[in-house]
């Protein structure tokens, strides 16, 4: 008896799936393999990257740095851009101290000669393994603004970060001047990218649309926008609000479109800590990047 109801119960599912295929309209969902390329998808290499304007020492830096090194620890990006970074007599350079406490490498660049009383600049900071560093004066050279370049090791890819921080004038002659220093640094990426996918992250003092960053644009996509596209979170300031009173996004991460995806991207340090002080006079961004599909 067993036997048979087993047979009936074999063909009813049998009829069952004839009359379904037979049915207009009907497919059968490929479940697990719709599972296994949702799953690709989350795992793909990638790379996690941070901009941040440290505000160099201002507003009690030994109490602000530990709210920096805090969140840093919690992200463990690849990859750090800071700008306004400096070293004096009674102040151990800023890019030195985190990259220490994280066990991050480094590379700090400034106008300032080595030995310097003070020395001010950019950096990067990075927990991958270093295949090539370098660094660069923008032109023009009058305007005392740098690059900082590392190409680092992402699971056995290479990509090249490159950290700035770009003329701060608001008129026609800080527009004119950061258009130069735009054309300065794409060539300086095309002479040390070396083919490798490129990420440019720093404070740019300049909207992501704004005229003077066309050229920026017109290679490397911005990351922030690209996953906020369309959204209220698109408008969000990287202007600390309880410093300015106008928002505007001018720190961002770009990215080379046709070797990476931003996939994530959020705003750091938009909240004082508990006893009302604030990280910087600039919100950070976050982003999580993934290498593209090769065709």
């Amino acid at each position: 008896m067993r036997e048979q109801g087993a047979r009936a119960r074999a063909s009813v599912r049998a009829l069952g799936l004839a009359i379904a295929l037979a049915l207009p309209g009907v497919v059968l969902a490929a479940e697990p393999a719709a599972t296994t390329a949702a799953t690709d998808v989350a795992s793909a290499a990638g790379m996690g990257m941070v901009t941040f304007n440290l505000h160099h020492d201002r507003e009690d830096w030994p109490s602000r740095r530990r709210t920096i090194l805090a969140e840093l620890k919690r992200l463990q990006p690849d990859a750090v851009a800071l700008q306004e970074v400096i070293q004096r007599r009674n102040v151990r350079n800023q890019a030195q101290w985190l990259a220490s406490q994280l066990g991050y490498q480094y590379v700090f660049v400034s106008t300032d000669p080595v030995g310097a009383p003070k020395r001010y600049g950019n950096a990067l900071l990075t927990r991958r393994p270093i295949l090539a560093r370098g660094d660069h004066l923008l032109k023009p050279l009058d305007d005392y603004r740098t690059v900082a370049h590392l190409r680092i090791d992402v699971d056995g890819a290479p990509v090249n970060v490159y950290a700035t921080h770009l003329n701060e004038r608001s008129d026609e002659n800080g527009q004119r001047i950061r258009r130069i220093q735009v054309e300065d640094l794409l060539r300086f990426i095309t002479e040390t990218s070396a083919g490798a996918p490129v990420v440019i992250a720093g404070d740019f003092n300049a909207l992501v649309d704004a005229g003077d960053l066309s050229e920026l644009r017109s290679h490397y996509g911005d990351s922030y926008g690209s996953v906020h596209v369309n959204t209220d979170l698109a408008g969000v300031s990287t202007l600390n609000r309880h410093y300015y009173q106008a928002p505007s996004r001018i720190d961002h991460i770009f990215f080379q479109q046709d070797a990476m995806v931003a996939r994530e991207a959020k705003i750091l340090f938009d909240q004082p800590d508990d006893s009302g002080r604030w990280a910087s006079d600039h919100y950070g961004v976050w982003t999580r990047l993934q290498f593209a599909p090769k065709p």
